[in-house]
C-alpha cells in the first residue's frame, strides 16, 4: 500500500473536516480516516484533495451508519490516486469502445469578446443551439456563426430557446454576478429535518451495510448516478427511472452496476400514478431536476413527505437553489465556464483558451457530496425518527473547490494504467469490461454490485 505525502494528507484531511461539517457530521469522525496512495491532477485547483475528501465524506457516513448498527466504527481507508482516477471513468472496455463522450457540436468557442460553451449532447439542446446561430451541425459552420456574436448575448439567447451554453467569466466577475453572489451565501448542503417516521428493523449486514435499503433514482448525467453507484456497491436497492426517450450512451455503462434501470412518463397521469406507488414504499429519493420541474408536475416536496413520511429527499442543481439563474439548465462544463474555473485555469497555464479542470470535479464532488447525504439521512431517520432533505448544486460545489488551490505538482495523477484495475470481467450489457479498483474501504469492506452495468429500461418500474 502507498503512503500519502504528509502535505497531500494534510490538504486531503482538511477538506475532509470542511465537507463533514458541511455535512453536519460528528467532528470527531472526520481525523478516523486513513488516506493512501501518491500523485495529484494538474490543476490550479487541489481536485485531487477533492476527489479523495468527498470520497471519503461518503465513507464516513457510511462508518457512522454501520458502526451504529454493529456497535463497531470501522476504519476508512481512501486511496488518492484512485479516488482521483474515479473522478473520470471508472470503466475499461474490453474489445469494444464506450461511445463518444461529446456531441461533435458541444464545446468551447471564440465568440466576438471571449469565449463560450454549447453543451449539445442532448437532440434539443442541439436543436436550441442551432436555431439561434441560424446554422447547420457543422463545427466550422458554427465556429463562424458565434464569432459575430458577444458571448453574453448569445448565452442569453441560447438560453431562452431551451438551450444550455456558458459564456466564459472569471472568478472575480462570477463573485460580482447576481447569480454568482447567490449560490455563493448558500450552504454547500442544506439539510431541512422532514416529517416522522418509525425506525425500520432491518437484519443488518456488515459487508453490505446498505441491503434493504431502497433508493429511487431520478438522475441523468452526472452527479446523481454517480451517488447512486456508491449506494448500490455497499448494497442499496437502486431503482432508476428514465423519461421513455431518454439516452445518454456515453456514460450509462459507468454509472449502471448494481442498477434496476426502468422508464416512466411522469408526464402522464399513469406515469404519476406508478412513480408515486414507489416512492410510497422508498427510503431514499435522489433527483436532479430544476427546482420547479416536480412541483409542475405535481409533486413537490411537501408532497413527496405525505407520501412517504420519513423520506431522504436528497437533489442538486446546476446553478444553485436561490438568484435568478435558479431554474437555469445547467451542467459541469458549463458551471466551470460561468464561475470563473476555466478561465483561472486558462490563465494559470498561460493558455488562449479555456482550461477546464482535469475531470468534471463538480459532478463527481457533488455525486459523493449526495451519498453521504443520502446515508446520513438514513442514520437520523434510525436516531430521531424524523425524515430529512438534503441539497447541493454544482456552482456550490465549484466555489468550494475553487477556495482550494494547490502549487506545483511532483507527482501527476496522468491516465488510468492496467495495475489500476481490478480483475475481475464485468459482462456489462455492452460486452466485458473491468472496472477500477476501488477508491474506498470501510475495514475490509468494500463496493460490489450485484449486477453489472446494463442498458436504460431494461427493467420493470417496479421494487
Amino acid at each position: 500500500m502507498t503512503q500519502t505525502s504528509e502535505a497531500d494528507r494534510t490538504g486531503t484531511h482538511r477538506m475532509i473536516s470542511e465537507l463533514w461539517s458541511a455535512l453536519g457530521g460528528n467532528a470527531d469522525l472526520s481525523g478516523a480516516i486513513a488516506i493512501t496512495g501518491e500523485g495529484a491532477l494538474p490543476s490550479v485547483f487541489a481536485v485531487s484533495d477533492f476527489a479523495a475528501a468527498a470520497v471519503a465524506s461518503a465513507g464516513l457516513a457510511l462508518a457512522e451508519w454501520s458502526g451504529a448498527r454493529s456497535g463497531k466504527l470501522p476504519a476508512v481507508t481512501v486511496d488518492r490516486r484512485l479516488a482521483s482516477l474515479w473522478f473520470g471513468f471508472s470503466i475499461a472496455p474490453q474489445g469494444w469502445s464506450l461511445p463518444p463522450a461529446w456531441d461533435p457540436v458541444a464545446g468551447d468557442y471564440a465568440a466576438a469578446d471571449g469565449w463560450i460553451r454549447l453543451h449539445t449532447n442532448a437532440p434539443h439542446h442541439r436543436e436550441a443551439a442551432l436555431k439561434v446561430l441560424g446554422t447547420e451541425a457543422e463545427r466550422a459552420a458554427v465556429t463562424a456563426a458565434v464569432a459575430r456574436w458577444r458571448a453574453d448575448e448569445l448565452e442569453t439567447a441560447v438560453v431562452a430557446k431551451g438551450g444550455c451554453a456558458a459564456a466564459m467569466r472569471s472568478e472575480d466577475e462570477w463573485a460580482q454576478h447576481p447569480q454568482g453572489r447567490s449560490v455563493l451565501a448558500e450552504p454547500l448542503v442544506r439539510m431541512e429535518t422532514g416529517t416522522g417516521a418509525e425506525a425500520i428493523a432491518r437484519d443488518f449486514e456488515a459487508s453490505r451495510p446498505l441491503k434493504g435499503t431502497r433508493v429511487l433514482d431520478l438522475t441523468r448525467v452526472l452527479a446523481g448516478p454517480v451517488a447512486t453507484r456508491f449506494l448500490a456497491g455497499f448494497g442499496a436497492d437502486v431503482l432508476r427511472i428514465d423519461p421513455p426517450s431518454w439516452e445518454e450512451p456515453g456514460v450509462v455503462p459507468d454509472v449502471t452496476p448494481g442498477k434496476r434501470c426502468a422508464r416512466l412518463d411522469l408526464k402522464s397521469d399513469a406515469g404519476r400514478a406508478r412513480f408515486r406507488a414507489l416512492l410510497g414504499e422508498a427510503d431514499v429519493l435522489v433527483h436532479g431536476y430544476r427546482p420547479d420541474a416536480l412541483e409542475a408536475l405535481g409533486l413537490g416536496a411537501e408532497i413527496r413527505a405525505k407520501i412517504r413520511p420519513g423520506l431522504i429527499d436528497v437533489s442538486h442543481d446546476a446553478y444553485g437553489w436561490t438568484g435568478p439563474w435558479a431554474n437555469r439548465r445547467g451542467f459541469d462544463s458549463l458551471v466551470q465556464m460561468s464561475s470563473g474555473i476555466a478561465e483561472a485555469g486558462m490563465v494559470a497555464a498561460g493558455a488562449d483558451r479555456p482550461v477546464p479542470l482535469p475531470v468534471q470535479a463538480l459532478d463527481h464532488g457533488a455525486g459523493y457530496l449526495l451519498a453521504a447525504a443520502a446515508v446520513r439521512g438514513l442514520s437520523l431517520r434510525q436516531n430521531q425518527g424524523t425524515g430529512s432533505r438534503w441539497r447541493t448544486s454544482l456552482a456550490r460545489v465549484g466555489g468550494f473547490l475553487a477556495s482550494h488551490r494547490q502549487g506545483p505538482v511532483a507527482m501527476q495523477i496522468g491516465k488510468p494504467e492496467r495495475r489500476d484495475y481490478a480483475g475481475e470481467v464485468e459482462h456489462t450489457d455492452w460486452g466485458p469490461a473491468l472496472r477500477l479498483l476501488l477508491p474506498v474501504r470501510l475495514g475490509d469492506v468494500g463496493m460490489k454490485w450485484d449486477r453489472p452495468a446494463g442498458a436504460l429500461g431494461t427493467s420493470p418500474a417496479q421494487w
